[in-house]
Formats: C-alpha cells, structure tokens, sequence
C-alpha cells in the first residue's frame, strides 16, 4: 500500500514484451528499476521477477517493444494480454504530452490444454473474431502524466492527496476506457503497470491573432456506462446512462490564461429501441415506458451532481418516427420536478434545412442568458481560480452527432469569441470570421472532432461535415454524405452486431465460456446472414432480367406476357421474404437481458 503522503510511482513509458513458450514476461525498458510481471501462458498466473526466466533453457524468444499495458482481459475462455505496440504523440495537455494508440495487439495468456472438440474450435474462432475488432478499437488515448479523463476544472480542484494517487484513481469511471480490462493488475498491485486509457478525440491548434498566440484544444471524453454501436446501443437504461454520451472540453490559452468551456451530448434519456431489419430507417419504438419517469429522474440528477444546472436542446425532428420521440422527451421534461433542468426543442431540419445554417442564431439567443448566467472556468496567468463553469448545456438528435456537432460547434464558436473579448484579443465587434486563420482552424478541428466521434459510434465519418469544416454545404460534402449513409446502412444491418459484442467483451459485460456457447435462436452463424442477402438481391435481379425479356418477347409471341408476370411475382416474393425475416438477416449481437 501507498503511504499517505508519498507519490504514486511514475507509470513506465518504454517496456519490452519477452514471448516465450510457457510465459510472457513485461520488462520496463524506460530507466526505471522495478521488478518484471511474469505472466504463466499455461494458468493465467502473475508474478513479479527480477530477471527474464527461461532466456538460456529455451533460446531467444519473441521480443516486442510496447508502450504500455492496456490491461488484461479476463474472460472464461481464458485470459488475454492487451499492450500498445505503436503510439503517436497528437500535442500536450497541461505541460504534458498526449499519445493516441495507433496500434494495439492481443496475447492470449491462458492455453492450457483443452481437449480439441467442435464446441472448443467454434470457442476459439468467435474469440479470435472479437479480439480482432477489440484490436482495431479507434480513437483510444492515453498520457503517462496527466489525467485526460477529467476536465481542467475538476483537475484544478483536485485535492493535495488526490493529486498523489495513480492516475488509474484519479480517472473519472465514466470515461476510463479498460477499467474492467485493469482490474487483474489492480488486484496484483501493479500501479506504474497501470495506465488509465480514454476513447474519444484530442485536437489541437495553434495560431495567431494581431501577433497574439492563440492555443485551442478540443477533447473528446466517450462514457463507458452505455458503449456500444448506433443501433444496438440506444435511448438510456434502467440507471439512467445513455447511449453515445459524449463530454467535450474546450479549452483556450492565451496571454498565461487559461478557459474551458464544456458540453456534453447524450441519446434521449427514455428506454427506447430502433431494431435493424434491413429497412433504411428501421422503426423507433418505446419500451417499458411505465420506468420513464424514474430513468429520467436519474439521468438528470446524476448530471446536475456533476455538471451544476443542465440546458438541454433537442434538435429531433416533430413528425415521424422522430416526432414519437420529441412528444415523449418533452412531455416528460414538463412533468420532471426539477428545477435545475431547462428545455428547448429546436427543429433543425424544419428550421435550417440542409444549407442555411444562419438560421442557427435563433436557438443561441434562446440560451445566451444561461450560457452567460453559468460561464466557464477561468484561470490567471498565475494559475489562480476566477471564476467556474456552473453549468451544462446537454444537446442532443437522433444520434447525437451530424446536427448535434454542427449546432455544438456553433455554441463554441460564440463562447470562444466571448473568451478572446474578455482576454483582449478582440475588440468589439470582432468574430472568428474576421480572422481567416483562426476561423479555418477552428472549423478544422470540430470537423475532425465531429468525424472522430462518429466514427466511434457508426463506423463512418460525420454527415454535415462540409458545413462544419467549410461554413457552408457542398456539392462534394452531399456526396460524402451520400456515400456515408450507404456504409452506415451496411454496417448497421450487417457489421455491428459482432462489433456490439466486442464492446461488451471489453467492458466485462459479456463471458463466453469455454464449455458452453449460446448462439442466438432466431438466427444461424452471422456470415451465412450476411451472404443470403445478396443472394436474395441477386435473384430479385435475375427474376427482373427475366421479367424484361419476356416483356419484349411479347410483341411477337403474347403468351410471353404470362412469363413476364410469372418472374415478376416471383421477384416481389423473394423480396417480401427478405422483408419480412429482416430482423433475422442481420448481424446481430448477443442475445442476454445483462445488454440491454
């Protein structure tokens, strides 16, 4: 244990991985003199060690050179050694380099024998499956210094002893990406081994207004509580988590003074559904609505202990299936006693359409007085408190990204503004507009924040980025949304079902049990759903052809007009078929009530 008072030892940065046949041994390559973990490839077992075993007995092993231990993930069918293979530094934070993981790789730590049936090999191929999506995890950060997992403010509050523990005690919970992946090294008492990871975004940029530096950053924190993909991972749970719940620092330094202001986005807190089935836009249905109140009360009260009074803007559309939900979500607003929580609906689509994002005004003169009441934390050149940030505003959509960081944009870039008057970089008057340089950056860096975000969540970059990145909508931007939506449809039907499962996996809400492995009812191996599409595409194509050519046949033989309707029927049957067992077509997680 730690003694009170002492500081927590400083996390390795620089480590060699020694793969050998029965064990994997960590050894810090950074300078620092500490023992080695010794990892049993045969049990699973850790220990620490002064040398590497088994160099001279089995000759030279495998050497990788890492850059940190993700973690380890413990799971019935063994256990899995998670490390950082390859790392680029993406700019500081608070004086301290940032690093985002460019590549990660697996070691399976636990091979002793088993005996080789059909149930294992089936075991063994859905593992390799998960762990390969798990490796491909985008947008993962990390830094050996700081805490990232918490904004400025609640990093200046920290008290003299908190600021001693590890950073692992440190994180925020809610944005600590392998917390259930550092639970064995927890257990082992491992702190310079343990390094706290956040999924989300950091972009930075620098540049000059009248000979004045000026410094932007922007973070990206994703919330752990409700992970998952687009489709699968909707609306709020029974705790009141949301699904794609987003925090988003931005932070200004200029003349020794530092702001930040932050925003946070979240799918609407009701216990709702939008279940794949093939159709472009699968139908959005409430669940247990008897639960909604108690949900609701939860979600907020939770945010208001954390962020102080919460503006929410809904920007969802009023008619179809949209509509269903913008009813809901403001009835239950008008009936939440809770004086601490506003609410403004904003129909986006209605308002701006696709083009005229100026109309975007109107909604921020609606919130100016709570932006303005609740302000942002401020420090001096001396590092000393101002004043801080009191509240949240919470924006949401349908999912939380292509309008949502459009209209997020927009609320920074007039805070940004208001920040850059007060520190006297502008004058009255003066906009982000009026400077080209800053403006171009500006809009740079919450596109690629926006596309970060979005990748995260749907696998594709955002919608609306032209808007963002240019101010303005493109011919080139509606086809990169075009193309986008297409990739989506794909994913969503038929990719993230197993993605869903590989974020469980790592979060230690799903088990897969060597002895045991429960496939879901109403459907068959994904692969075989992902190949009958086609397949079925493909006839509905034959049959038209087919269709076609007895049409034009029927000039000089009228009874192929009978064989034109014949194929004809039989197309529109194939695709009535794929319609009506769409849900059972698609890839499609697994299926436990602890998902949900």
């Amino acid at each position: 244990m730690m003694e009170r008072g002492d500081p927590a030892p400083k996390l390795f940065n620089r480590m060699r991985l020694w793969e050998f046949t029965q064990h994997f041994v960590v050894e810090p390559t950074d300078g620092s003199s500490a023992p080695f973990i010794a990892i049993s490839r045969l049990d699973g077992s850790f220990k620490l060690t002064d040398d590497v075993p088994e160099v001279t007995l089995l000759g030279a092993p495998k050497i990788w050179n890492i850059f940190g231990v993700v973690g380890v993930l413990k799971i019935l069918a063994g256990l899995y050694l998670f490390v950082i293979t390859e790392r680029e530094c993406v700019g500081n934070h608070m004086g301290f380099p940032i690093f985002k993981i460019t590549s990660m790789k697996c070691f399976p730590c636990d091979h002793s024998p088993k005996k080789d049936t059909e149930e294992q090999n089936k075991m063994e191929r859905e593992v390799s499956q998960l762990i390969s999506i798990a490796e491909r995890t985008p947008g993962l950060y990390f830094s050996y210094d700081v805490n990232i997992t918490l904004r400025t403010q609640l990093l200046h509050d920290l008290g003299d002893e908190t600021k001693l523990l590890p950073l692992w005690r440190q994180a925020d919970p809610r944005f600590l990406w392998n917390s259930y992946m550092l639970e064995v090294l927890k257990d082992n008492k491992l702190d310079a081994y343990l390094l706290p990871v956040m999924q989300g975004s950091f972009q930075r940029t620098r540049t000059d207004v009248g000979g004045v530096n000026i410094d932007v950053t922007l973070i990206a924190r994703r919330c752990t509580r409700r992970l998952g993909t687009r489709m699968w991972r909707r609306g709020a749970d029974s705790d009141g988590f949301v699904a794609n719940f987003v925090e988003t620092e931005q932070i200004l330094r200029v003349h020794g003074w530092t702001a930040s202001f932050v925003q946070i986005r979240g799918s609407i807190p009701l216990l709702w559904e939008q279940i794949v089935d093939l159709t472009y836009k699968p139908i959005i249905k409430l669940i247990r609505p008897d639960e909604t109140p108690k949900v609701f009360e939860k979600h907020f009260l939770d945010l208001n202990s954390k962020y102080g009074d919460v503006h929410v803007i809904d920007l969802v559309n009023t008619h179809g299936g949209e509509g269903c939900l913008c009813k809901n979500y403001s009835s239950a607003m008008q009936n939440l006693a809770n004086d601490s929580v506003r609410y403004i609906h904003f129909d986006f689509h209605r308002i701006c359409g696709d083009t005229d994002m100026g109309w975007l005004s109107i909604l921020y003169h609606k919130i100016q007085a709570f932006l303005f009441k609740n302000r942002y934390f401020l420090l001096n050149e001396k590092g000393d408190k101002v004043q801080g940030q009191l509240g949240i505003v919470r924006t949401n959509c349908v999912d939380c990204l292509d309008r949502t960081n459009v209209t997020q944009s927009m609320i920074a870039r007039k805070t940004l503004e208001a920040q850059l008057k007060r520190l006297g970089v502008f004058g009255d008057g003066e906009t982000i507009s009026s400077q080209p340089k800053l403006d171009s950056c500006f809009k740079i860096m919450w596109a690629n924040h926006g596309d970060a975000v979005s990748t995260q969540y749907t696998g594709t970059p955002a919608l609306k980025r032209d808007i963002v990145r240019c101010g303005e909508r493109t011919i080139q931007g509606a086809l990169q949304d075009g193309w986008s939506a297409l990739m989506r449809y794909f994913l969503n039907n038929f990719r993230d079902g197993m993605k869903q499962d590989a974020m469980d996996l790592l979060q230690g809400r799903c088990t897969i049990s060597p002895t045991k492995i429960e496939a879901p009812k109403t459907k068959k191996d994904e692969p075989e759903f992902v190949l009958s599409v086609p397949m079925g595409l493909t006839l509905i194509m034959l049959s038209w052809s087919f269709s076609l050519n007895s049409l034009r046949r029927a000039r000089k033989d009228p009874w192929c007009l009978v064989f034109t309707v014949m194929w004809a029927c039989i197309s529109m049957l194939i695709l009535s078929i794929l319609k009506s067992n769409g849900r059972n077509l698609c890839s499609r997680p697994r299926p436990s009530p602890q998902f949900r």
